[in-house]
């Protein structure tokens, strides 16, 4: 059966159809934390990052996420493990065991890879994706989707635009904020300056950066037979995932770098174990 592709904010637009459109309870922990001096409607980074950090929490618990001897887990820690910190973020990363192709990051530094995902892409293509979540975080997109869903939700619910605070968020309003945050949807302009950073990333740490090109490609290729009216209202916001591959290829010419992608394997599962050299005895001989 053919994968269901899942189109999100963190890989090229915010358009989820899995459980994940379902509201977040963040639960009274995270409302006294909330309620202790928000800003109302500009957020502070470390407002935007505890929302994040509480959202992504309740996420963790509702799906299966890869332990750490999986193989999932055991590929993209290889993968993406030394690329965790860089300047002025931090980043903890998960598998998510579930077959749609996604994979989303937020405020806070959390970046979640749906095992569908690794499941078609190589290494080098998988980094390409990464580097655009890491681009997302890396220019505040993610805190701003949390700032603008913060924004949306107060003034839904009928708080003034002209306060200089908001006094108190409901649960109801931070799970709406929840929600909104997963599914954000990132301007034209964040999604190229993301995608720019993922090639940069690419060709900073060494990588093949034409594995940015063949990324998109699976991804545009994916999208053939999806409805056009869903397609025509994702493109309305967001550059497709063609264009985007054609944008990559454009780059690595102009560095004189481009070249045909030919995808590596892809290997999933748990290493073997190294197997033990076989030690043979010398015979003795005994003198006479």
């Amino acid at each position: 059966m053919k994968k269901k592709l899942i189109i999100s904010g963190a890989l090229f637009a915010a358009f989820s159809f899995t459980s994940m459109n379902a509201q977040i309870n963040f639960g009274e922990k995270a409302l006294g934390a909330v309620q202790k001096g928000v800003a109302g409607f500009t957020l502070s980074n470390a407002d935007a990052a505890a929302l994040s950090k509480e959202a992504v929490a309740k996420l963790d618990a509702e799906h299966e996420v890869a332990p750490a001897t999986d193989g999932y887990a055991i590929r993209l820690n290889r993968v993406f493990g030394k690329h965790s910190a860089g300047e002025g973020y931090t980043l903890n990363y998960k598998v998510y065991k579930v077959k749609e192709v996604n994979a989303f990051a937020t405020a806070d530094g959390s970046v979640r890879v749906y095992s569908g995902l690794m499941d078609i892409m190589d290494d080098n293509e998988l980094l390409a994706v990464i580097g655009h979540e890491i681009g997302h975080v890396a220019n505040n997109d993610s805190r701003d989707a949390m700032r603008a869903a913060y924004q949306k939700e107060a003034l839904i619910d009928g708080v003034s635009s002209q306060s200089a605070t908001v006094a108190s968020v409901t649960d109801s309003q931070l799970g709406k904020i929840g929600s909104a945050l997963i599914d954000s949807k990132h301007s034209r302009k964040q999604e190229t300056e993301a995608d720019l950073f993922s090639y940069n990333f690419l060709k900073k740490n060494g990588y093949n950066i034409n594995a940015e090109e063949s990324a998109f490609r699976i991804l545009a290729k994916m999208s053939e037979g999806t409805e056009a009216s869903f397609i025509d209202q994702m493109m309305s916001s967001h550059p497709d995932s063609k264009k985007r591959a054609d944008d990559a290829k454009a780059r690595a010419e102009k560095d004189g770098l481009y070249k045909p992608y030919v995808q590596q394997k892809i290997v999933n599962t748990v290493p073997a174990p190294a197997k033990k050299a076989k030690t043979t005895k010398k015979a003795s001989t005994k003198k006479k």
